[in-house]
This record gives structure tokens, C-alpha cells and sequence, in this order.
């Protein structure tokens, strides 16, 4: 259903009641990691058992994210926006009083079950209700919270865990979830789409949930119990992979999909998606890695590596309104190409780095990382959306959204899991030259005033030097495939300028 568009203060408001809404959702992806420490002791648990509090938002989440098109349908997409955000607020309370760790754990299911809709609703709202020459700078202001909330997350955990408690870090969206609320539905509260009764896919939705829960709490679990050494992460892959190759048959022939899948048959869906996913997988790979090396190897705090990594999100908060005022001036793919350039050019630069670099020599890339961030979400989002009725937004946005955040998940632990075994292989390469033979390592050990502590000394050292290692051929890897993206996104066909100004409003 197309609506007439919004115009000065309730455009305003609106944008602001729908990026509080998906700052808020996003922002609790990330918020728990720092204070999970705390939480498992309050909780009197153990810190492998405190992970479920970050896994079971993340299979839930990730469940509900493909439903976002058939709920839109059934319930209407600003309702659903907006009972999304109520039970996430309430969720949200009940994971600052939840007494154990089995009733966290409940809340926290129910917190990510009911997020799923809120940051595709939350895109396509924008879209349908700003007027189409300006739907860019809509897809930039939206960008800006999908970029920041991630940044601000860990380091606004681990202030209020440390300075206050941490029930806080889910109270805190007790204010914002009504704000965003009370603003969406007063401006939108009479223009949502009309219910249809659309039969469920009982079988899809069944067969989502299994393959979805499975490869989320494989890749969740998968580095903890040592990949396919393990006979349940054999079993959790095997189930999945059938579980989701049976879905991609059922839906391509049911009347009714839970999952559109028809999507994936327009080019530019399909490139944009591909890439969409490719690019975040590598590039949360690095955002995770990174401060890991700093506190577990160069003596970081928590606070000090969220400080070193943040300015990733400074130039994006001003430079995304004005990509997003002039990105159709342009054929759209020369926009993310030069972001993966940049990225390119990051990840080489960090591949270089050793123990002897400075703050402020991580801080520089991280600063200029931003131009290819503010270049990156926007304009290939516009780009995947081209052509996209109004109708379909909404389960185009949930199905590239679910692309996107399964393969954050595929880049965090692939990335963990590379960076170790490689970190292993550099030790036991570092280790063969330690030989009583070497000069260097006798003078090593002369150097030392008490001989007792140089063996455990010298393994630290060789131990360093391996996660650096590891570490740069992570960023160097990350560098060759960020190049290949480069190219990859040529294959998608360019909007017209008169039609992309529209995106979605062929």
C-alpha cells in the first residue's frame, strides 16, 4: 500500500521514535558482553553458562527476524512496530529483575523473539513514509543507529556494570522503548497497512525455527567445543543443513511462504544481499577481533579498547546524511566500492601493526575506517532495495536483515576460530627456533636478572608474538576479501537516477 508522504515536524518526529526503537533493539545485541563476568557471579553460575544470555537472544532474534514479512501481513506493519517494541520493553524489565540465571535466560528468549520485526519494520516504515527524493537521507539516518548502537554498546556495559549494576544495562530501555512507542504510534497510529488473513506456513515456520535455532547455537558453540570434534555440533550441523534445505524446497512451492524466497529471483536483491552479507561478515570479524588482541595480549582495559576501536563510528554520524542527500548523483555501486577500498586499505594497514604500536596508531585507521562505514550500509542498502514494491518491504528488509545478522555471527566465530588455530600454528613455528643454540637466546637470557622466571617469560613472549601474528593474518585476509567485494559489487544492475531517487517506489 503506498502512502502519501510525511512532511516537517511528524517526518521529524517519526524518524526519531523509529531510530530509538532500533537503537535501543541494537544496542542490546552488544550491551551484555562486557558485563557477563558480573552477571554470572550475581547469578552464582558459571561464565560458560552466562553465555546463554547472549545466546539465546541471538537464536530467538534470529528466528524471528524471516517472520517479519508474514506478521507485517497478518497484524498490520505499524501495529506489529509497535506491539514489538512494547513486549520488548517489558522483556527488557523482566531481564533486570530476573532473580536466576533460568528466568534470565527465559527473558531474554522472549526479548529476542519479540525484536525480530522492529529493525526491518523500523527501515521500511522510513521508506514508505518519506517522500522519495529524500528516502536516501532516510536510509542514512537509519544507518547511523545500526552503526553507532554496536560501538556504544561494550562500552556503555561496562560503565554502568561497573558504576551502577547490571540490571541497568536492560533497564535503561524502559525510558526509550516508551518514547519510541508514544511517538511511532501517535504519528503513524492511523496509516498502517491492512491486515490480511494470510494463512501460516505451519511446515516453514516449524522447519525455520529448527534450522535457524540449530546453526545459531552451532556457531555460538562451535569454538567452545572445538568445531566438528565435537558429536554435537556434528549433529547440530547435520540437522540444520537439512532442516534448511527442506525449507528452501517447501517455500519455493508454498502459496503462502513464511520466508519469501521469490526475493532472491530480482538481480539486484541478490547481488545487494550477497554482498550486504559477505561485507559484514569480514568486517564484524575485525571489530571483534581487534579489541581482543588489545586486552588479552596488549594490556587494554575494556574501557581503554572500546576507546581505541569506537572512532570507527565518529565519521559516519556526519558524513551518513550527506551520503545519503547525494548518493544518486552517482551510479550507486561506485559508493560501496570505494567503502570496501577503504576497508581494503584498513585491514592491510592494521596487518602491519606489532607489540610496539601506540594508541593513537590504532586509533588513525579506526578514524578513517569511518569513510568507508558512512559508504558502505547506505548506499548498497538502497542499492539491494531498488526496485522493491512498497508491498514487499517489508519482508525484502527482514530477509536481507537476517542474511546480514547471520553472517555477523558466521564472522564472529569464524573469525575467533581462525585467529586461535593460526595463533597456534605461529607458536609451535616461534617455538622450533628457541633452541639453546640460538645467540639471540642467550643473550635473551643474560639480559635477564633472575634466570628462575625466564622460561615463563620467554613463553609469554612467544606467545604475543603468535596472537599478533594471527592477528595480522586475520586483517590481511580480511584486506584480499574486501577487494574481491570491490568487484563483486559491479555484477548488480545500476538504478536509473530518476528511479533510484524513488528506491523502493518502482
Amino acid at each position: 500500500m503506498s502512502r502519501e508522504p510525511l512532511h516537517g515536524a511528524p517526518l521529524i518526529l517519526l524518524t526519531l521514535g523509529l531510530s530509538l526503537g532500533t537503537f535501543m533493539q541494537v544496542l542490546d545485541t552488544s550491551i551484555a558482553n562486557v558485563s557477563l563476568p558480573a552477571i554470572s557471579g550475581d547469578l552464582a553460575v558459571s561464565p560458560n553458562q552466562g553465555t546463554w544470555v547472549i545466546t539465546s537472544f541471538a537464536v530467538s532474534n534470529a528466528i524471528a527476524l524471516p517472520l517479519t514479512g508474514w506478521l507485517s501481513r497478518r497484524f498490520g506493519d505499524v501495529r506489529l512496530f509497535a506491539a514489538s517494541t512494547v513486549l520488548f520493553t517489558l522483556a527488557s524489565l523482566l531481564c533486570g529483575l530476573a532473580p536466576s540465571l533460568p528466568l534470565l535466560i527465559a527473558a531474554r528468549v522472549l526479548q529476542g523473539a519479540v525484536a525480530g520485526p522492529m529493525i526491518p519494520l523500523s527501515q521500511s516504515l522510513l521508506l514508505n513514509n518519506y517522500p522519495p527524493e529524500k528516502r536516501g537521507l532516510a536510509l542514512a539516518l537509519w544507518s547511523m543507529t545500526v552503526i553507532i548502537a554496536p560501538i556504544l554498546g561494550p562500552i556503555l556495559g561496562g560503565w554502568i556494570t561497573d558504576n551502577i549494576n547490571w540490571p541497568w544495562i536492560f533497564y535503561i530501555n524502559l525510558p526509550v522503548g516508551m518514547l519510541s512507542v508514544f511517538l511511532t504510534w501517535t504519528i503513524l497510529g492511523k496509516r498502517s497497512s491492512a491486515r490480511l488473513s494470510v494463512p501460516i506456513d505451519k511446515v516453514g515456520l516449524a522447519l525455520l525455527v529448527l534450522g535457524v535455532g540449530t546453526l545459531q547455537i552451532m556457531l555460538d558453540k562451535g569454538n567452545e567445543l572445538d568445531w566438528f570434534a565435537s558429536g554435537s555440533i556434528v549433529a547440530l550441523s547435520a540437522t540444520a543443513v537439512v532442516a534448511l534445505s527442506v525449507l528452501v524446497v517447501w517455500e519455493l512451492t508454498e502459496p503462502h511462504p513464511v520466508v519469501d524466497l521469490h526475493l532472491f529471483a530480482r538481480r539486484n536483491f541478490l547481488v545487494g544481499t550477497t554482498i550486504l552479507s559477505i561485507g559484514y561478515l569480514v568486517f564484524f570479524g575485525n571489530v571483534v577481533i581487534l579489541p581482543l588482541w588489545l586486552q588479552t595480549n596488549m594490556g587494554y582495559t575494556a574501557t581503554w579498547a572500546g576507546l581505541a576501536t569506537a572512532p570507527i563510528g565518529l565519521l559516519p554520524v556526519f558524513l551518513s546524511a550527506f551520503v545519503g542527500k547525494n548518493m544518486h548523483k552517482i551510479d550507486l555501486r561506485i559508493w560501496p566500492a570505494f567503502s570496501f577500498a577503504v576497508f581494503a586499505a584498513v585491514a592491510f594497514w592494521n596487518s602491519t601493526f606489532n607489540t610496539d604500536v601506540t594508541f593513537w596508531q590504532i586509533v588513525i585507521p579506526r578514524l578513517l575506517m569511518g569513510f568507508g562505514v558512512a559508504g558502505f550500509f547506505v548506499p548498497l542498502t538502497a542499492l539491494t532495495l531498488s526496485g522493491i514494491p512498497p508491498e514487499m518491504l517489508a519482508s525484502a528488509t527482514g530477509l536481507s536483515n537476517f542474511c546480514r545478522i547471520l553472517a555477523g555471527s558466521f564472522g564472529t566465530s569464524l573469525s575467533i576460530t581462525l585467529w586461535e588455530r593460526r595463533g597456534a600454528y605461529h607458536h609451535s613455528i616461534l617455538a622450533e627456533h628457541v633452541t639453546a643454540f640460538d645467540p639471540s637466546i642467550g643473550e635473551f637470557f643474560g639480559a635477564l636478572a633472575t634466570r628462575t622466571s625466564a622460561p615463563a617469560l620467554l613463553e609469554q613472549t612467544i606467545n604475543q608474538q603468535a596472537v599478533l601474528l594471527a592477528s595480522n593474518d586475520i586483517f590481511w585476509l580480511s584486506g584480499c576479501c574486501f577487494v574481491a567485494l570491490m568487484l563483486l559489487v559491479w555484477l548488480a544492475r545500476p538504478p536509473q537516477p530518476a528511479r533510484a531517487k524513488a528506491i523502493a517506489a518502482d
